[in-house]
């Protein structure tokens, strides 16, 4: 039951950035979806990989040691691309 609702709340969420940052600038698709990545995806996803994981070793601490290296990365792929949205400047086009 728990893998049902993180797997809706990370597809909501999903189609929620994907309805936030339609027809916006690359600036800030970047910013919402760092943010998004970070705060929203991340534990869902962390979760949805780490369990199966640690059922298929058999041990809970796979499951845990999972977690412990994917929080982190995601977290940072989250903060690259939240910064690269920050410093991203939009370019006005002259018409």
């Amino acid at each position: 039951m728990a893998f049902v609702i993180a797997s809706g709340i990370l597809v909501f969420l999903v189609f929620l950035a994907i309805r936030l940052t339609k027809g916006k600038t690359t600036k800030r698709k970047l910013i919402v979806w760092g943010s998004f990545i970070m705060v929203g995806i991340n534990p869902f996803l962390t979760f949805l990989i780490s369990i199966p994981v640690g059922v298929a070793v058999g041990d809970g601490f796979a499951a845990v040691g999972m977690m412990m290296l994917l929080l982190p990365a995601f977290f940072v792929i989250g903060l690259i691309t939240l910064l690269a949205g920050v410093f991203t400047t939009n370019k006005v086009e002259d018409a």
